[in-house]
């Protein structure tokens, strides 16, 4: 724009002195070094050097030529993997109970009714399992006046930060809610069901050798996948036995299944075995390396309810668990889908309800406990119990995710047998369309 400008400069002093542009006549120049004279207004130039961006329209620079190739070349550019798992941020909750306890400190009259309920929430949490929490009017009544409040509908997620936080809001301001309760919102999690279709890595599926059991290639498909296999890593060595600590083992597992991809997560803990297999089917009851995760000596199963509502994460995950897994009908069909059930069974691993395979020759599952010693109580520990054991929702949703999972690598094993004889339909991960090549060649001497 400068360079514009200056040349309507010298035109316009060419037009005034009548000379070439740059140049100025010997009487002009005389003028010029003369005071001009008196009751006599100096001469003035054209208005092209008196409003310079007036002079020429604005002529924007061309982007550089490899700004210009990133564009081009960023579509053919392949995804980094692991996209998509990031953990969720309480901004992206519809109503985190984070943000709405920041809401409620900020009135005076709610902070107060908040703090007064912790104290509600804390007797509860130490009521007897076989029991109804026992609720003060008080606190009933403080509950109330809260109805109106956004932290009443508030939710958590299990893979957000802050989760205990967030976890302790929730209870808080639902003293009155417990585990028998089977309503739709009963639990503190609001997750989004993950509907993405596994794409499964051609690269990575010739890494697995036909003699393999399912178990063992989901298994290495985890160990492949850089950021499964980091964490199945690490809870791999916390729950070995030689230096194995149940506590340590069990936040690994947490871990795991809380930052693992879903599917990886789901097809090395439900991968499906031939009932002969007892190899494959002692691998999948391993996975959650039982010996070391589960306790060692075999507790009443009302013993291990009342750890796990002590903990407000092991109670957010069985109430999770109690809301999406309950049967509506004699023939299992779950409350809600069954793919919430099975996001509902596996947040319970690395808990002090971690359940597992009973044998490596069926697909039943229970609690590693028992209800012998229940005395009274016999009637309501069965039923704890039976929740799992018995569960008919939660045996179809497995069956289900087993046939899938089946299936998954039963369709992938002839196109990648075509892949391998063709080598003109091998996979090229980040080679650029011809389209982009041309378009390269065609932009690139305008630059020159």
């Amino acid at each position: 724009m400068g360079e514009c400008w200056l040349r309507a400069c010298e035109e316009g002093r060419e037009a005034a002195t009548g000379g070439a542009p740059g140049t100025q006549s010997s009487s002009a120049r005389s003028e010029g070094s003369r005071a001009p004279r008196a009751g006599r207004a100096p001469r003035r130039w054209t208005s092209a050097c008196a409003v310079p961006a007036m002079a020429c329209p604005w002529n924007p620079r061309p982007p550089p030529p490899v700004f210009l190739l990133l564009l081009l070349l960023l579509p053919s550019l392949p995804l980094l993997p692991g996209a998509g798992d990031t953990l969720p941020t309480q901004r992206q909750l519809m109503n985190s109970c984070i943000q709405a306890r920041k809401k409620c400190q900020a009135d005076p009259t709610c902070d107060a009714t908040y703090q007064y309920l912790k104290s509600c929430a804390s007797s509860i949490s130490t009521s007897s399992p076989a029991e109804e929490p026992s609720v003060s009017d008080d606190c009933l009544e403080a509950a109330q006046h809260l109805r109106n409040s956004s932290l009443m509908s508030c939710t958590c997620h299990r893979r957000m930060k802050n989760q205990t936080a967030c976890l302790n809001t929730y209870w808080t301001v639902h003293p009155a809610r417990s585990l028998d309760d089977y309503e739709l919102n009963v639990s503190p999690y609001e997750d989004m069901v993950n509907r993405k279709p596994w794409k499964l890595n051609p690269r990575k599926l010739k890494q697995l050798k036909p003699d393999w059991d399912l178990c063992l290639k989901f298994a290495m498909l985890c160990t492949l996948n850089g950021k499964c296999g980091r964490l199945r890593k690490a809870y791999g060595e916390a729950c070995s036995r030689p230096r194995c600590q149940g506590h340590t083992c069990r936040r690994q597992l947490r871990t795991f299944f809380e930052k693992a991809s879903e599917p990886h997560a789901q097809a090395l803990l439900l991968c499906p075995c031939a009932p002969a297999d007892l190899g494959c089917g002692q691998r999948r009851r391993n996975t959650i390396a039982p010996s070391c995760s589960l306790p060692s000596e075999t507790p009443n199963c009302l013993d291990l309810q009342r750890v796990c509502l002590a903990d407000v994460l092991c109670r957010s995950r069985l109430a999770d668990f109690q809301t999406h897994c309950h049967s509506m009908d004699i023939l299992g069909t779950c409350a809600t889908e069954k793919s919430r059930c099975l996001q509902a069974y596996m947040g319970l691993i690395g808990t002090a309800m971690t359940p597992n395979f009973v044998s490596t020759v069926n697909t039943s599952v229970a609690l590693s406990c028992t209800c012998r010693g229940s005395g009274n109580l016999q009637e309501e520990c069965e039923r704890l119990e039976e929740s799992f054991s018995h569960n008919r929702c939660l045996t179809e949703a497995i069956a289900a995710t087993m046939r899938f999972h089946s299936q998954l690598l039963t369709q992938a094993s002839p196109v990648m047998e075509r892949q391998k004889n063709s080598p003109a339909v091998r996979p090229q991960p980040w080679v650029p369309s011809l389209f982009s090549c041309t378009l390269i060649l065609i932009l690139l001497p305008s630059f020159w």
